[in-house]
């Protein structure tokens, strides 16, 4: 800083502020009078004012003095270690044009937390204080991930505060540096900002500043949409924000005043007329336009080029500035920066669908998955595993904006360029590490005890069970383990931190179900895993009648304890009612109690519970999926015929998305009737849509893994039923899925290993010692893989057709012939009765290395249009067939890959 503005900085801001708040014809002569002949001194306050004009057209405070503050060294009200309340101050972070940030420890809480200060005159002005109290109350009156925690609001020493998360990390802006964003990792960050708006405009407030700037990543990977200090509340909606906040909030903007980042603005918001939710998603436009390519989409020398710029001219298009990027994610910018707002995105919500698609569609490209190279940069750009670049910075985005500031020997006539920049600096370095301490990200919730004497409610303590868990599977970041690793615990006296410990979650839900005629009473617990303390327990007791909005009301209760923040749309959907016909709701509990059982009884029961539910409610839409899933099951389990039951389950299916498209569900057996009929793109699309609405479904990965090993794509099967054992760690389908992916992988090791650690947890799997017989087989451990395959056909007691056509493949291949005859005799009368496809017996005679009678019965399997068919493309059994041509064009007949 030149040594004049460190001798004289009060002088000069004293005299800039005064001369601010004359009439342009009234500051030379008090100029003349303040600066007393000093030439130095007068130029240096023009500077300030000729910069406050330029910015005037932009905000309503050009915030020129906090833009100076945050160069000097000496600037900052409170020294380290001050005693304010319960913080300690630790160091100035910055300042801005709404004050100074500084790092603080919450002595009370113990964390690391960031104070942001109004200055004392500015206390002193109406318009600044309205504008303080507005951000503060604007954001914390929204509760989402990806938006900044405000802690509190207060006053210390006369001086207004608020104290917030503090984030390390990196802006937007600051990982724009070098080079564009890897376009995985911008997919990523565009995400979670339109979430982030999202749960904005569903609160209806409009932040008017998105621009990277104040788009925060953490190392973590996690985005935190930063500064609501020109936030608009657009319309209160019902329960959204509390009269106090909607009052403290409420806009008033005068008609014609622009408010913004000028390269950041909307054509409305340039041209001062009334902005809406459909700004933000111009704003957001031009930071993905960045991000993608490197360049802002509208420039110019000074704030009135760009803004003439973004009225009259279109950006260049990203082809032509990034040409890896897929036309799918050009349009979807191109549509968030229609000049016209009827042309663009109408919500954040349509946004975020098809930006969650074109994320899908990325992640599936091999290509993209083995370079996550930056679209633009150098080839030794480093990589990480999640396509983001390695930037080795671990400082706050605060103390590295400060230091960069510092380090440049800036004067007064810089100012002009940094203001713009400056605008809207408010927030965003309030960054934070970490987050509310109650805050649960994982849970389990136990099978609900069923305490009363019929046990013929059983389907009803199970199916409330189940409902909740995919009640709160709605939950955006909230790691739900699924239904089958919890009722594995069913009947069983377990503590909660063993079940924590083995589920990996924080938090356990606990619950008694007793009915005693027509009135149902309930107690639910909410348990921390680790202390197995009680952090909230709540009894009902409510008429049978009441039944669904019962459901809805321990859903929301739950969820709002376990201190997540959730949008307007997350909480809706945890607190969803399918239908409103109680009837209905119990015949459905009652179908799925049945279904779960997985065998022909159950599902012949399963398919009469949904049909009397859909009776009593015809636009009931799960129950419509119930049916489905029962028909596909049929096939399995009861040895129907698939040309009969794939029709029935297409209708009922349709059905279900005709009344609900949003179902995950519903696309999820959507998607897997088409696997079955090896309708491939169709089937793709539904999987992708299913994941797309609700990512904790651990059955939805598990079918579209199996997709995947159809179509040979084995990194992405991996990756699939990876996510499905996170959310369903104690499957031992799920632990075998991922064994038979490391083995297609021929990583045999891990595939053994995995193996292993199912059978810990569930000796009597006979899927697992299938597994294991595979990996030792390819290992040529012909002997162990002979005792592992005996296993699983003495575990199934012979009943399953897989396992003995395994075992007879094993014989085969290993010289003892007369046995693998006598599986083939056995598979033969199976066939015969519905209990074997012709894929068994094809295997064992591949063993035999007969090829001819092996395509024999893998034709009629073809004819018969079979359920398993595809799976040739990836058993062990049959890699000694690819290479022959009636292998190809079997494959090709089922539209596969060859």
């Amino acid at each position: 800083m030149p040594t004049i503005i460190r001798e004289k900085w009060s002088e000069i801001k004293e005299i800039f502020y005064a001369a601010s708040q004359l009439e342009p014809a009234e500051r030379a002569p008090f100029l003349d009078e303040s600066c007393k002949g000093d030439d130095a001194l007068r130029r240096e306050v023009e500077s300030l004012l000729s910069s406050s004009r330029a910015a005037g057209n932009f905000m309503q405070d050009p915030a020129i003095g906090e833009v100076a503050d945050s160069i000097s060294d000496e600037i900052g009200k409170f020294h380290a270690n001050k005693i304010l309340h319960h913080y300690k101050i630790l160091k100035l972070l910055g300042a801005g044009g709404m004050g100074e940030v500084y790092l603080a420890e919450d002595m009370r809480l113990e964390r690391k937390v960031a104070i942001k200060i109004l200055p004392a005159r500015f206390a002193q002005d109406p318009e600044r204080m309205r504008r303080f109290v507005q951000e503060a109350k604007a954001v914390s009156a929204l509760n989402h991930p990806n938006i900044l925690t405000i802690y509190e609001t207060g006053e210390i020493e006369e001086t207004n505060y608020i104290a917030s998360e503090y984030v390390e990390g990196e802006t937007v802006s600051e990982r724009l540096l070098d080079e564009p964003m890897n376009l995985k990792a911008a997919l990523d960050v565009a995400a979670q900002m339109a979430s982030a708006l999202q749960a904005a405009h569903g609160a209806g407030i409009i932040h008017r500043d998105v621009k990277p700037d104040n788009v925060m990543i953490r190392p973590d990977g996690v985005v935190k949409l930063l500064d609501f200090g020109i936030a608009k509340l657009t319309e209160v909606r019902s329960g959204s924000i509390g009269s106090e906040a909607a009052t403290a909030i409420a806009a008033h903007t005068q008609t014609g005043m622009i408010i913004g980042t000028a390269n950041y603005m909307s054509p409305e918001q340039a041209r001062g007329k009334e902005v809406d939710a459909r700004t933000d998603i111009f704003s957001f436009g031009l930071t993905l336009y960045e991000m993608l390519s490197g360049k802002r989409a509208f420039e110019g020398e000074n704030a009135m080029d760009v803004i003439g710029a973004i009225l009259q001219k279109e950006p260049i298009q990203l082809r032509h500035l990034a040409p890896i990027v897929p036309q799918e994610i050009e349009r979807i910018v191109n549509k968030a920066l229609r000049k016209d707002r009827e042309e663009r995105y109408q919500t954040a919500k349509d946004l975020l669908v098809d930006l969650r698609n074109a994320r899908q569609d990325v992640e599936f490209q091999d290509k993209l998955e083995r370079t996550a190279a930056p679209l633009q940069g150098h080839s030794d750009t480093q990589i990480d595993d999640s396509g983001t670049r390695n930037i080795p910075k671990t400082a706050s985005n605060a103390e590295s904006a400060a230091a960069g500031i510092k380090h440049r020997n800036l004067g007064f006539a810089a100012l002009g360029v940094l203001l713009l920049a400056a605008i809207g600096f408010g927030y965003w370095f309030l960054f934070d590490h970490s987050s509310n301490s109650k805050q649960i990200d994982s849970i389990a919730v136990m099978p609900f005890v069923n305490e009363g004497d019929d046990a013929n409610v059983e389907y009803l303590s199970d199916g409330m069970t189940e409902t909740l868990i995919s009640s709160l599977s709605q939950i955006p970041k909230l790691n739900v383990k699924s239904r089958a690793s919890v009722f594995r615990y069913k009947g069983k006296e377990t503590d909660a931190a063993t079940i924590g410990k083995q589920l990996n979650v924080q938090a356990i839900v606990y619950g008694t179900v007793i009915q005693r005629g027509q009135e149902l009473a309930l107690h639910i617990e909410l348990v921390d895993a680790e202390t197995e303390n009680a952090l909230w327990s709540s009894d009902y007791k409510q008429p049978m009648a009441n039944l669904v909005s019962l459901q809805s009301e321990i859903a929301r209760d739950v969820s709002q304890k376990l201190k997540i923040k959730l949008s307007g749309a997350d909480e809706k959907n945890v607190e969803k009612n399918y239908t409103e016909n109680a009837e209905a709701y119990q015949f459905y509990l009652r179908g799925r109690y049945f279904w779960n059982k997985r065998n022909e009884d159950g599902i012949k029961k399963a398919i009469e519970e949904f049909q009397q539910a859909i009776e009593h409610d015809p636009n009931y839409a799960l129950g419509y999926v119930g049916l489905a899933d029962s028909y596909i099951f049929m096939v399995e389990f009861a040895d129907a015929a698939a040309s009969e039951m794939v029709p029935k389950a297409r209708t009922a299916i349709d059905r279900a998305l005709k009344l609900d498209d949003s179902l995950s569900e519903a696309h999820a057996s959507s998607a897997l009737i088409y696997r079955n009929q090896w309708h491939w793109a169709e089937a793709e699309q539904e999987f992708k849509r299913a994941v797309s609405i609700n990512s904790n479904n651990p059955t939805e990965h598990i079918w579209f893994s199996v997709y995947f090993r159809n179509k040979r794509q084995f990194d992405d099967a991996l990756s699939e039923i990876k996510r499905a054992q996170e959310l369903d760690p104690l499957s031992p389908v799920v632990g075998a899925n991922v064994a038979y992916a490391y083995v297609l992988k021929n990583d045999l090791i891990s595939a053994v290993e995995q193996s292993k650690k199912i059978i810990e947890l569930d000796p009597s799997s006979p899927l697992i010692y299938e597994l294991l017989g595979i990996a030792y087989l390819k290992q040529k451990n012909y002997q162990q893989a002979t005792v592992e395959f005996e296993k699983a056909v003495e575990l199934s007691k012979r009943t399953d057709s897989r396992y003995l056509s395994s075992l007879g493949y094993c014989y085969g291949v290993t010289g003892r012939r007369a046995d693998s005859l006598a599986i083939l005799k056995e598979l033969n009368e199976k066939y015969a009765s519905n209990k074997a496809n012709g894929q068994n017996l094809a295997a064992v005679y591949a063993g035999l290395g007969d090829k001819e009678q092996a395509f024999i019965w893998l034709e009629r399997d073809f004819d018969r249009r079979s359920f398993g068919l595809p799976e040739i493309t990836w058993r062990f059994a049959f890699d000694n067939l690819r290479a022959d041509p009636r292998y190809t064009d079997l494959v090709g007949r089922m539209g596969l890959p060859q």
